[in-house]
């Protein structure tokens, strides 16, 4: 609009978001709730579309409150993100999440602790809040559960889940399998098509042997999951629940949509697929970021900007020949001294690898410091496990972090 009146103000934001993971996700809803203007910009969905299925706070919380195991873990690990934000900032946070799925695809924490709940590798999973489709796996008879995987179907073995987990698992046919190949993507859309559910139901009938409950691979579609897993309970008359299996994570596009529809609702601003390739600077402060998407590329100014681009699985750092770097500002990272020192001397030690506690320090407003502890900029936060002193993977506590750091991030941006 070149030319015209307000062209301006549509290239500029007060806060500028950097990273469509869960933490950015979070972090662009949080502040467009401030009401702040908010631009999200990010080259993917993060590791939202592989790895989520559930929302895993910490893995080994034993007590029968998680809060008296969250504020355990903070005191033994002081610069852990769950430390920055607070127990009174991570369950604001968690509130926030669970505030964007009302009934029936809702999130819970059956008895308000960690549930353990099955997965596509036959072992039991803890996870804090786990989505409605997936409960009935939490206390299933497993000598009454039939567990069905379908032919074709490669990251699904039915036989093997239901073995480790003392079940009866069977492996038919997919119906209409000719319509989308036989891909995580394709059935989920197949089991949104109408009569899809009575086809399927039908085969499984068939080799039926008088259990109680039925586990699927978690697949029951991705704008309706809780209407197809109705379905299925009509057709068969049984108890069906979800199991997270590998990657595709469906759940996980489901969490994604979500948000992407929350927030467009809001009016933010979503640039997804771009990358951020330069930014603009002033001091020590961040004035905008320039977004390429080919062939153009656009400026875009800010008040704050918050970065979230995860760890190494994300891009939001780099490892190579000569250490580990941050691309987009290249903050200075804490993390081992040389590449000798990224791993222990065995690599299934029982201690984590040092290479996994790398990330950006940051201060208790979110802010990223230097060696000596100093703002590297002022008006710039950090989210998500691009964060350091954590393990997310070992600690079972990967959607936690990015949850409260993306929440606690975006209200310190908003100075609220």
């Amino acid at each position: 609009c070149p030319g015209k009146a307000g062209c301006r103000d549509l290239m500029r934001f007060d806060v500028i978001v950097i990273g469509l993971g869960l933490s950015g996700l979070m972090a662009a809803k949080t502040a467009s709730e401030a009401g702040r203007r908010v631009l999200i910009v990010g080259k993917g969905i993060g590791s939202l579309g592989i790895l989520s299925n559930t929302v895993d706070i910490l893995g080994r919380a034993s007590r029968d409150s998680l809060k008296e195991d969250v504020l355990a873990w903070i005191g033994d690990n002081p610069r852990h993100p769950y430390a920055l934000a607070g127990w009174q900032g991570i369950e604001e946070a968690l509130r926030s999440f669970v505030s964007l799925f009302p009934p029936p695809y809702d999130f819970s924490a059956p008895g308000g602790r960690n549930s353990l709940i099955p997965t596509g590798a036959g072992t039991r999973h803890p996870a804090y809040l786990v989505p409605a489709t997936m409960l009935g796996g939490i206390d299933a008879d497993w000598g009454k559960t039939l567990i069905v995987g379908f032919e074709g179907f490669k990251d699904f073995f039915a036989e093997y889940v239901a073995h480790h987990l003392k079940a009866r698992g069977i492996t038919i046919p997919l119906p209409r399998a000719d319509q989308g190949g036989i891909t995580a993507t394709a059935i989920a859309r197949l089991m949104e098509e109408p009569g899809f559910t009575g086809e399927l139901a039908y085969g499984i009938k068939k080799r039926w042997a008088g259990e109680e409950a039925v586990g699927l691979p978690a697949l029951l579609g991705v704008r309706s999951p809780a209407q197809v897993l109705r379905e299925f309970e009509s057709e068969t008359k049984l108890k069906v629940f979800e199991i997270p299996i590998l990657p595709p994570s469906i759940p996980g596009m489901r969490v994604f949509n979500r948000f992407k529809g929350h927030l467009l609702a809001r009016g933010v601003r979503l640039l997804q697929g771009q990358a951020v390739v330069s930014v603009l600077r002033e001091g020590r402060r961040i004035k905008g970021v320039t977004v390429y998407h080919a062939p153009l590329s656009r400026t875009f100014t800010c008040e704050a900007c918050i970065l979230a681009t995860g760890r190494f699985l994300g891009g939001g750092l780099l490892a190579d020949e000569e250490g580990i770097r941050e691309p987009v500002f290249d903050l200075p990272l804490k993390k081992p001294s040389s590449r000798g020192g990224w791993f222990n001397k065995r690599f299934f030690s029982t201690s984590v690898h040092p290479l996994h506690f790398a990330g950006v320090m940051v201060n208790e407003k979110f802010q990223p410091v230097d060696g000596e502890g100093k703002p590297v900029f002022e008006n710039l936060r950090a989210a998500g496990t691009i964060l350091a002193c954590h393990s997310s993977i070992e600690e079972t506590s990967r959607e936690g972090i990015e949850i409260a750091s993306g929440y606690a991030a975006a209200r310190r941006a908003c100075e609220l």
